[in-house]
């Protein structure tokens, strides 16, 4: 029978399961407020845990089970459902670097930096599962990009820019498996199956700083009996952690060597120095001593400057640089000095480094509270993140076949996924064929290979992206992107076969042959990876003779109207009129197409390209520029003055000059 009128339905039963104790809070969401109805505490009897993670799973079931039992005979019904979170001092980082080749020709998306991201978080998990001295899975928690590098230099953002090379310097927080794995244990032995899971870092946060002042960047410091714990907030979400292996122990040591105290004894003095101003104790000789908190502070200054300093240096190398705010919680955090050491080793103002206790907590009502301290703040976070959550912080999706866990402490994406399932991120980048290098007359040039097909990535059957939102039995299934082609052009595919001049009025192509390593070719060959391509191309008017093996000294030529010479260039399009001059010529079968005038007082021959030729057609076979004028024009036509539409014919004397 219940011993009290609580809802059974919206109470929250939250379990925070710690180093030195173990702490239940029963509470509920009500008129705007999280009201916790009762508590208890239990402390271990053995050293069933080390730094946060349990070694001995029976030890702490024990402990566990009576906090249990102590809520449940308080409310008079068994408890099925809790909430637990895993332990951040549990938590590993790994730094690395990522490199990569890439095309200089195509500009950097977000695909590939992303393909770059889970590749650096592939390797870290690889290199901490390597390190580990026992077989040990890990999920990936978050992680910062800490530098990018285009062509070995410094950029603050990869994305729209060509290069080379690139390479991002990637800081990876992540949790073993088997942390998560024995809490699960723990809960089941003792007839509770987790309807929420969190981490202990993101259930302080959730009380410690409150949501309107998430997007600042504030470094929040749980100090415990063997270590630091330290979470980095910055735009609204988690984005490092990291760990100090110093914290009240070092503290507890210290005093139990300069007063001669067991550790038990030294253990409660240091947690009455910030209640009283004068200590009374006696020491292992049986020697009572009265001594001022202050005296015994200074000294053990020295190993309260050597935890300021650690979390110091923690949080500069986890953020790049000192923070807004620090936040301290966690027994230790009530150390007098404490904060104004980390103040002046950060060099941030006083008022700026503050412990969060118990009653900063906004929306708190407390009928029944064990711990009303900064050591309160983890298992009121833990309830508070359980009321608050619709769903669990660790979801389940299968990708490719394969089932994986995920902490959902920000919004997943399918990039999070490839994380954890081993797919080689390059699978995603689709590769160019091979490129080929040739030689074209004497110069070099690369022939890139084709673009393959991207990869394709879909979600319950739906085609989505990288960045696509996943949730809890998501099913994914990733296609690997293709190759392109290697590099097999042909010939007409890298020189314009088809450039072209008109010679006396017959179209001819400017490239009549083409050689590739001392062969001859067409232009439907097939270009090999160092290939050696020599052209011969009609280029000039000597290129054209020796081309239709004619005698310069016995024609004349000009280029579009324009009387030309030997070393006279020819480009595609121009049109090449050539006279023959020779005795041969003027007995030949042709002769009919010859026109014989007199120009200027000389012989000049014509091969006619029509039937009537007019007087304004002897500009095409003379060298006269009318557009540099020298003064008046004259043209004569057998000695008038003549119109540039009469005709001409054999024998006719023609007078062009400037007077």
């Amino acid at each position: 029978m219940e011993k009290n009128n609580l809802n059974r339905e919206s109470m929250i039963f939250a379990l925070d399961i710690g180093t030195r104790s173990v702490v239940g809070l029963l509470g509920a969401y009500k008129d705007q407020k999280i009201t916790i109805h009762h508590s208890a505490m239990e402390f271990h009897q053995t050293r069933a845990m080390y730094d946060g993670q349990i070694h001995d799973i029976e030890g702490v079931v024990q402990v566990a089970r009576n906090v249990k039992e102590q809520l449940e005979d308080k409310i008079g019904y068994q408890l099925k459902e809790v909430a637990i979170a895993a332990a951040g001092r549990a938590l590993k980082t790994c730094r690395v670097e990522v490199e990569k080749e890439i095309d200089e020709g195509k500009a950097i998306d977000k695909h590939l930096i992303n393909s770059l991201e889970i590749e650096a978080l592939q390797m870290a998990q690889m290199m901490l599962e390597e390190e580990s001295n026992e077989l040990t899975n890990y999920f990936c928690i978050g992680h910062t990009i800490v530098n990018n590098y285009l062509n070995d230099g410094l950029i603050t953002n990869l994305l729209g820019h060509r290069g080379k090379k690139v390479k991002i310097d990637v800081l990876a927080t992540f949790l073993p498996h088997l942390v998560v794995d024995s809490l699960y244990t723990v809960m089941a032995k003792i007839g509770l199956e987790v309807s929420y899971m969190t981490l202990e870092p993101i259930a302080a946060i959730e009380v410690a700083v409150p949501q309107n002042v998430r997007l600042l960047n504030i470094a929040l410091v749980d100090i415990g009996a063997g270590t630091s714990d330290i979470a980095i907030t910055k735009d609204g979400t988690v984005v490092a952690y990291g760990m100090t292996s110093t914290a009240g122990d070092e503290i507890t040591e210290a005093i139990a060597k300069a007063y001669l105290l067991d550790f038990d004894s030294a253990e409660k003095l240091k947690c009455n120095l910030y209640k009283d101003d004068i200590q009374q104790f006696t020491d292992i000789i049986g020697i009572t001593h009265e001594i001022k908190s202050k005296d015994i502070l200074s000294t053990i200054k020295h190993s309260i400057k050597a935890i300021a300093e650690d979390i110091c240096n923690n949080i500069v190398i986890q953020n790049g640089k000192a923070p807004s705010v620090v936040f301290l919680i966690g027994g230790g955090s009530l150390l007098p000095g404490l904060p104004e050491i980390i103040a002046e080793k950060l060099e941030i103002p006083l008022e700026r480094v503050t412990v969060r206790g118990v009653k900063m907590i906004q929306n708190l009502e407390a009928n029944e509270l064990i711990i009303e301290g900064p050591e309160g703040i983890t298992p009121i976070g833990i309830l508070a993140k359980a009321i608050d959550s619709k769903s669990k912080d660790f979801v389940e999706i299968t990708v490719n076949d394969e089932k994986i866990k995920l902490f959902q402490s920000k919004q997943l994406k399918v990039s999070d996924a490839l994380v954890l399932t081993g797919f080689s991120p390059r699978e995603l980048i689709p590769k160019r064929g091979k490129s080929i290098q040739i030689i074209i007359n004497g110069q070099e040039k690369l022939i890139s290979g084709e673009y393959g097909e991207v990869a394709e990535i879909f979600i319950n059957n739906k085609k989505a992206n990288l960045d696509a939102i996943i949730s809890n039995d998501d099913k994914i299934r990733i296609v690997s992107a293709k190759e392109g082609k290697d590099a097999s052009p042909l010939i007409n595919d890298v020189i314009d076969v088809t450039k072209a001049i008109k010679v006396n009025g017959k179209k001819m192509r400017k490239i009549y042959e083409i050689w590739v390593n001392d062969q001859l070719v067409d232009e439907l060959y097939h270009i090999k990876n160092s290939d050696s391509i020599i052209t011969k191309e009609i280029n000039s008017i000597a290129d054209l003779c020796e081309y239709l093996k004619l005698d310069i000294e016995k024609n004349k030529f000009s280029i579009n109207g324009t009387c030309a010479l030997a070393n006279e260039k020819i480009t595609s399009n121009d049109a090449i009129i050539i006279d023959e001059i020779t005795d041969e010529i003027k007995q030949s079968d042709n002769n009919d197409n010859v026109l014989e005038v007199i120009y200027n007082g000389s012989p000049l021959q014509i091969i006619k390209d029509k039937k009537t030729m007019i007087f304004v057609d002897i500009f095409n076979y003379i060298d006269f520029d009318r557009n540099k004028i020298k003064g008046k024009l004259v043209i004569m036509l057998n000695g008038e003055s003549a119109i540039y539409t009469a005709p001409i014919n054999n024998g006719d004397e023609i007078i062009v000059r400037w007077e």
